[in-house]
């Protein structure tokens, strides 16, 4: 992901914190604010250290954040700046929980439109 789709500013991390919309699910918080000057979307990853004491375990999970987030580019609105904060209870998702968790937490934060699963029975 190019780092003009990331938000990497303290002050843009506080402004979309202070005047956003927070969804959250089990692993996930998400912030979201509408930017209507965006010519595409950009996302900021925050991974604490109550998620994972060491640098290999975070930087794990921000690997994964970014691939789902590489993956479902196409599906997110344009005009978005978002956050994304991973719990505790990410700490060992391997990259088949971390998809399931983000596209949730997305989808209910209308990041994403939700997608039909074609690997759900019935």
């Amino acid at each position: 992901m190019r780092k003009s789709y990331r938000v990497k500013s303290e002050k843009d991390f506080q402004y979309v914190f202070k005047n956003g919309d927070s969804v959250a699910n089990r692993a996930f918080v998400i912030y979201k604010i509408e930017r209507a000057e965006n010519k595409h979307f950009r996302v900021g990853i925050s991974v604490g250290k109550k998620v994972g004491h060491t640098a290999v375990v975070r930087n794990r999970l921000k690997r994964y954040i970014r691939a789902v987030i590489t993956e479902r580019k196409l599906d997110i609105d344009p005009h978005i700046d978002f956050l994304v904060i991973a719990r505790p209870s990410a700490r060992n998702f391997d990259m088949t929980k971390v998809r399931r968790n983000l596209v949730h937490a997305l989808t209910l934060a209308h990041v994403i439109e939700e997608m039909p699963n074609e690997n759900e029975e019935n």
